[in-house]
């Protein structure tokens, strides 16, 4: 009896440590009643006993090597989407304000994917816009089941984990980091000594099933390898971080699942067409400006911070800034493959049951099955946070 008395308040301990410093990462209101869920099953002491034993001889083996492979296009090599006059507009299913929060410790952030608004939009499980000023940050935490794209706009991010990897990034660059299996990192704005916020996009991208439990990366993308394209007179420039765009390829092999981002600045005056491909899910997020999505005949001004969602029929997604707009009109177009399954999240881990977020909950308490890195395991740059 002491010792399941024990061992139930050293996890309910670790779950509230875990809440406790990812809250920049979760959405209390809408995860409240599925952390009373679990509260539930670690106090039901027949899933207890059957659990700790299964802690003892289940073990998330690595995904093999040669299943490590993104999804790809059902195009022929070296072939690229363009508009034509029979591409059929994507028409919009709802546009939303992303109201500003605040997250963490100090941090501001504008959620968009990942609200009640939109909800695991398939394969998008969360977009934040964040601005974090000297003093906040996100020290020492968990993540399984997922993948993360950090878009620094401003200021500098650095990121460092317990597999050794760390570095920083500048504004343009990006960091596409894989969870996989389980990994443990920090991320700490820079202190800028004029008191300046850092400011970024971050997207949390599913895994498919079969790579939920593959080995954790990071990759960064500099500013200066990012490829772009001048369309309509100049007057549009686009970014091409990931995906096609007017015949430039972005660079390859930076996301398991596959994820068009696009960086589009529109002026005055000018209209921009971009295919995407059939099926995906597409939204975009507008950083600045005002911006009007679809055809002539039937467009709908869009505002800054404003989330804008298509529906997955059609070919092309049509924007333009109106010829006497005061301003330029910059937004990321985001698309991706929707995944087939289920999607169950408890803060930092992403699964397919209750059973496996479960598991990961043990894993990390434990130091087992991808977490034994952990042990003993404090990022260097997390402990400008201690006090």
């Amino acid at each position: 009896m002491r010792s399941f008395a024990s061992f139930t308040i050293a996890v309910i301990v670790g779950l509230c440590s875990i809440f406790l410093f990812c809250d920049h990462i979760l959405d209390l209101v809408a995860c409240s009643s599925s952390i009373s869920q679990l509260l539930d099953t670690i106090l039901d002491r027949n899933t207890l006993k059957e659990t700790q034993a299964e802690a003892h001889t289940t073990t998330t083996d690595p995904v093999p090597e040669h299943l490590l492979q993104s999804y790809k296009l059902d195009l022929p090599p070296d072939t690229f989407l363009y508009a034509t006059n029979m591409s059929v507009a994507r028409a919009i299913r709802k546009v939303f304000l992303a109201v500003e929060q605040a997250e963490g410790a100090g941090a501001r952030v504008r959620r968009s994917v990942g609200t009640p608004q939109l909800r695991n939009f398939s394969p998008f499980l969360m977009l934040d816009h964040f601005s974090v000023k000297p003093g906040a940050g996100f020290p020492d935490h968990p993540h399984r089941g997922q993948e993360t794209i950090t878009y620094l706009l401003e200021g500098a991010v650095d990121h460092e984990d317990f597999a050794g990897n760390k570095g920083t990034i500048g504004p343009g660059d990006l960091q596409f980091m894989t969870a996989g299996r389980g990994i443990m990192h920090a991320e700490m704005p820079a202190q800028n000594t004029d008191g300046s916020a850092n400011v970024g996009l971050q997207l949390w991208v599913d895994l498919p099933t079969r790579l939920k439990m593959c080995e954790p990366r990071y990759r960064d993308l500099r500013a200066d390898e990012i490829p772009s394209v001048d369309v309509d007179d100049n007057k549009v420039h686009v970014k091409v971080i990931s995906g096609q765009s007017h015949g430039i390829d972005s660079v390859k092999d930076l996301a398991y699942t596959p994820v068009w981002i696009l960086d589009v600045t529109v002026q005055p005056g000018g209209k921009v067409a971009q295919p995407l491909p059939a099926g995906w899910n597409a939204f975009a997020y507008v950083l600045e400006g005002q911006a009007l999505f679809g055809e002539a005949s039937n467009q709908t001004a869009v505002e800054q911070f404003n989330n804008v969602v298509f529906e997955p029929a059609g070919d092309v997604v049509y924007a333009e800034v109106d010829a006497g707009a005061e301003k330029s009109a910059r937004f990321v177009l985001i698309a991706g493959t929707p995944l087939d399954q289920k999607v169950v999240q408890y803060g930092p881990f992403v699964l397919n049951s209750q059973e496996e977020v479960y598991q990961a909950f043990m894993d990390y308490q434990t130091q087992t099955n991808g977490f034994e890195r952990a042990k003993g395991w404090e990022s260097e740059i997390g402990k400008s946070m201690v006090h």
